[in-house]
């Protein structure tokens, strides 16, 4: 059990370091709501400031309670991260997708902690459609949550007791 924890751990602090390093590159390079082309038609790198959660989600302004609400959510999945690990989640896969999930939670977490809200800078497009900006953290608890959801379905029997 201790494995899983440290293993899950290393990873998370792998994605928090990356996704906290491109935060900080992002704002002492990139003017709020500026940016600069990447990919010709594709890619973007921006700097948007997200009090919503992910994809913009409950963005907006008005609405003054989102800190706190994000802050205590994330708090609950980090709990439950490491429940799973405990008892349920004990394949290297699981445990994996786990550690990027957790990553993600404490990049996002010290973002609204620290500023009241996400900074977010990937911009991916076509001709006028944009999908929300996002940022590493994001990447890590899609591609986590994906990892679980895949195993879980392909694997079922490997994470029943």
């Amino acid at each position: 059990m201790r494995f899983r924890y440290v293993a899950a751990s290393l990873l998370a602090l792998v994605v928090l370091f990356a996704d906290q390093v491109s935060k900080l590159w992002i704002i002492d390079n990139i003017p709020v709501w500026g940016g600069f082309e990447v990919i010709p038609g594709f890619f973007n790198i921006v700097h948007v400031l997200n009090k919503g959660a992910a994809f913009g989600f409950l963005n907006d302004n008005s609405i003054t309670w989102q800190t706190t609400f994000f802050v205590c959510t994330a708090l609950v999945a980090i709990g439950v991260i490491f429940y799973l690990l405990k008892d349920t989640c004990t394949d290297r896969w699981s445990v994996g997708a786990l550690g990027c999930i957790l990553g993600g939670a404490l990049g996002n977490l010290t973002d609204r902690i620290r500023y009241g809200f996400v900074v977010d800078f990937l911009d991916v497009y076509y001709k006028d459609w944009h999908w929300p900006a996002f940022n590493i953290a994001d990447i890590a608890i899609c591609a986590g949550v994906g990892l679980l959801l895949f195993f879980w379905v392909i694997f079922p029997k490997s994470h029943q007791h």
